[in-house]
């Protein structure tokens, strides 16, 4: 008796924190437009890169922050980052890849989950993106507080190469970040900690495993996320302490989601009362009838209406003309069936 009562007691907190993250349903009637939905994302990313350009920070600063992490690392024995990186080094058929994988899936997956959470898990997409949002947003704080530099940056002494300047005449990417040639003076190049880049894989790996539907699709969701810190690490572009804050930062946001929709859904209640269309309401629930309570007069007849004629010349049997030019055939019953009925009554 008294493990079952200690059983029910762990369950009891593991239960709500469940409850918490999980990822509820949006309501039925909310339908959400792509129009009102990409601006969002965009400002969002903007936001994203506005925050890596302007949180340089001090390159100094930058510097210690990533030996101090390369030095409990190494405390810890979790430096993986060295062998990872030598083999990339050596072995073309790798370091080629990986560096492209570095350099573009990042911002090919994710909005490409994105559109198919949008177009075919539309109850499930809102609480989706608010917490990749509020997770990049924390991820932001991260780089403002504590610009690290990557080990790529770090003197030759510490024995690291940069794969992305080592095989950059492979790629798109210029040799001294991995923005487009020319442009990796407008990048951070010291937001390392955390790593959004393995932040956003592990979300991409939690929606395939969650809603995807093959095997095939749940084994990509397992893999996406792990290859992803792999490449972070042996293209010496993040430590894996890096990795691990970024899961941390998708583990904050996911907390905080619902509290981030349920202020959402506060304030566009309160900006609908000004502005209708945002808070996304079907009209066709709440529009009133247009002619609710009116009556017509006598003798008046509602446009392209049908009457029946029960005077001389009539056939009783007959049906009825029409009101208007072209009115619908509503087989209302003739005078002779009308009687009938009345009959029977």
């Amino acid at each position: 008796m008294p493990q079952t009562d200690a059983r029910l007691t762990g369950a009891a907190p593991r239960a709500r924190l469940r409850r918490w993250t999980e990822l509820r349903p949006s309501a039925p009637h909310l339908r959400l437009r792509w129009w009102t939905e990409l601006p969002l994302i965009v400002l969002v990313y903007a936001s994203y890169s506005a925050g890596r350009l302007l949180a340089r920070g001090d390159t100094d600063s930058a510097v210690d922050h990533g030996l101090e992490i390369l030095r409990v690392e190494k405390a810890l024995h979790l430096n993986a980052e060295h062998p990872l990186n030598r083999l990339f080094t050596r072995e073309a058929w790798l370091g080629v890849p990986a560096d492209f994988w570095y350099a573009s899936l990042h911002y090919l997956v994710t909005p490409v989950i994105l559109v198919w959470l949008f177009r075919s898990r539309a109850t499930l997409y809102r609480a989706a993106r608010t917490w990749l949002m509020t997770s990049t947003l924390i991820g932001l704080i991260g780089f403002t507080l504590m610009p690290t530099c990557p080990p790529r940056l770090l003197s030759a002494g510490h024995g690291f190469v940069d794969t992305m300047a080592q095989y950059s005449s492979y790629g798109w990417w210029g040799g001294e970040a991995s923005a487009p040639r020319g442009l990796g003076g407008m990048t951070n190049q010291y937001a390392a900690m955390p790593s959004l880049h393995v932040g956003w894989s592990l979300w991409c790996g939690v929606m395939l495993w969650r809603h995807g539907r093959s095997r095939v699709v749940r084994l990509a969701g397992i893999a996406y996320p792990l290859l992803t810190t792999i490449v972070v690490m042996g293209t010496a572009n993040h430590y894996f302490l890096d990795a691990v804050a970024g899961v941390a930062v998708m583990g904050a946001g996911l907390l905080l989601t619902p509290l981030v929709t349920r202020l959402a859904d506060r304030s566009k209640s309160l900006l609908g009362t000004w502005v209708p269309w945002l808070t996304g309401a079907s009209h066709d629930a709440n529009s009133p009838v247009v002619s609710g309570g009116c009556q017509t007069s006598t003798g008046e007849r509602i446009p392209r209406q049908r009457e029946s004629r029960t005077g001389p010349g009539a056939d009783p049997g007959g049906p009825p003309t029409d009101a208007g030019d072209g009115a619908a055939d509503w087989d209302l019953p003739s005078s002779s069936e009308a009687g009938s009925l009345g009959k029977t009554r």
